[in-house]
């Protein structure tokens, strides 16, 4: 006889996939760049959903140029962490897992048509972030690399 917890939460798995994208933690003078999108209250990391055939490290590249109208270069992608939350905006239960890359560029990073503003940030603009931007903004720090 199957148990029907288990049965339950595959239902709910079903029902509420969990999102995957692709961030890029760009790091200057102990700061990391993060964006406001059109419409946003909240500042989170440049980056989106991973598209169909494409790995995260090509979706960071591709979100970096739509978001923030930079060309990463590829050989500078390189995983950090991945943090798994609740979905901001989205139903209990839906988890966003956002891989997050470090990256540099020479370009400097700039609003493109779907970002408003772009912003440097540390740990003390966390209260601005939804759930994942503060995981991130945590873990950065935790690693050194931002105040």
């Amino acid at each position: 006889m199957a148990d029907p917890t288990r049965a339950d939460a595959a239902r709910a798995d079903a029902a509420l996939p969990t999102i995957r994208v692709a961030a890029v933690a760009l790091i200057r003078h102990r700061h990391v760049l993060m964006v406001t999108a059109r419409g946003r209250d909240v500042i989170y990391m440049p980056g989106g959903k991973i598209d169909r055939g494409e790995n995260a490290p090509d979706a960071a590249i591709r979100e970096a140029r739509e978001e923030i109208s930079v060309e990463l270069d590829a050989s500078s992608v390189a995983p950090l962490f991945t943090v798994t939350v609740q979905a901001h905006g989205e139903p209990a239960g839906r988890l966003v897992e956002m891989q997050v890359f470090a990256a540099s560029t020479p370009d400097e990073p700039r609003a493109s048509a779907e970002v408003d503003e772009v912003h440097w940030v540390t740990t003390a603009d966390a209260s601005r972030c939804p759930p994942a931007g503060r995981e991130t903004l945590r873990r950065l720090a935790e690693l050194d690399l931002i105040d």
